[in-house]
């Protein structure tokens, strides 16, 4: 009897789940390690003086799309590459809100933030319409219109989550606002010694018009101290609607898809929160009241640098150059005449002043 109770216990199966465990661990390993890697690999090209004007979220998207076409991937990785393209990227813009000290963005001025308001609500409006008159995807125009008028590749993949674009849309909207924002502060470096305008100034114009925030910096570099300080200060002011333009598109996209006889209720119940957004503010109100030591804010704001490369990397790897051509010329169209139209009102902006 004993020995017939110990052969059913020796021929009974492993237990699926504990399969299927090692398996997601082996695959969530194997896809973290990958972005991480490349991340890495982005940290060390952007050291070189081109490379380092696009900055490591970009160059981190640019290899993984590299990799993906060049090495594939791992069977497994996707589940580990997921996690760094979602719930990574959501951690990142929360620790990223560290960067904000909303009394600074007070302290510096009504006109500031007028000028901030009217760079969105302009880019916004006119790269949307612009969209419509080509027909483009209403995700693909309004990912390229906000990152254009927020914060480049960040604004991008938040937006993105709360509107649920496409990942080719995003990928082909980051690379084109990477594109454009490299341009755009190459041009500024060069025209600098013939602009008539004090560095401050000059500082204010580059906030307000350049797309990324490593492209910020590196165009206000010829306006020294003053002009660095007062174009970051401009830029942060940008950044910092990132949270009303997340909720406002989050709203629209959720009405326009919803069944028009449904009730008032209803739509607020199916309204997407990004509830990664009010972390973005709560870790700003942190950084505003000065909650946490200055070293670990520090390291908490560099992490997020690395976390939102890893998304990146982790959302170039989930692409293919392919499917570039099936979206056609129509997005860089939008982006370019976006920018254009964003640069050409900067010095009237600059009568705000």
């Amino acid at each position: 009897m004993e020995e017939a109770k110990r052969e059913i216990r020796t021929n009974q199966p492993i237990p699926l789940f504990t399969n299927v465990s090692k398996k997601y661990m082996k695959g969530l390993a194997r896809g973290l390690v990958l972005t991480l890697l490349l991340t890495i690999i982005a940290s060390q090209i952007i050291k070189l003086p081109f490379f380092s004007i696009m900055g490591i979220m970009i160059i981190s998207i640019l290899l993984g799309m590299c990799w993906k076409s060049l090495m594939g991937v791992q069977v497994g990785a996707d589940i580990g590459i997921g996690v760094s393209s979602k719930y990574l990227l959501r951690l990142g813009i929360i620790l990223m809100g560290l960067r904000l000290n909303l009394q600074q963005i007070l302290d510096a001025g009504v006109s500031i933030i007028l000028i901030d308001s009217i760079v969105i609500v302009f880019t916004l409006v006119v790269m949307i319409y612009l969209g419509r008159v080509l027909k483009l995807d209403r995700h693909m125009s309004t990912l390229i219109a906000v990152g254009t008028a927020v914060c480049g590749a960040a604004a991008i993949v938040a937006v993105s989550s709360v509107i649920k674009g496409k990942k080719q849309h995003t990928a082909l909207a980051v690379a084109c606002i990477a594109i454009l924002g490299t341009v755009g502060a190459l041009a500024y470096i060069l025209i600098f010694p013939f602009l008539d305008i004090n560095p401050e100034t000059y500082g204010v114009l580059v906030g307000a018009t350049l797309q990324e925030i490593a492209h910020v910096i590196a165009a206000a570099v010829p306006g020294g101290v003053e002009g660095m300080d007062a174009a970051i200060m401009t830029k942060l002011g940008r950044v910092a609607l990132l949270i009303p333009v997340a909720l406002v598109f989050g709203y629209l996209f959720s009405e326009k898809d919803s069944d028009k006889s449904d009730s008032l209720l209803n739509k607020l119940k199916g309204l997407p929160i990004p509830w990664f957004i009010l972390g973005f503010l709560g870790m700003s109100m942190v950084n505003t009241f000065a909650l946490l030591p200055t070293d670990l804010s520090d390291f908490l704001v560099e992490t997020s640098v690395y976390l939102l490369a890893m998304a990146m990397a982790g959302l170039g790897l989930g692409i293919n150059f392919s499917d570039f051509k099936q979206v056609g010329m129509k997005p860089i169209l939008v982006g370019v005449i976006g920018f254009v139209a964003l640069a050409g009102i900067g010095p009237l902006l600059l009568l705000l002043l």
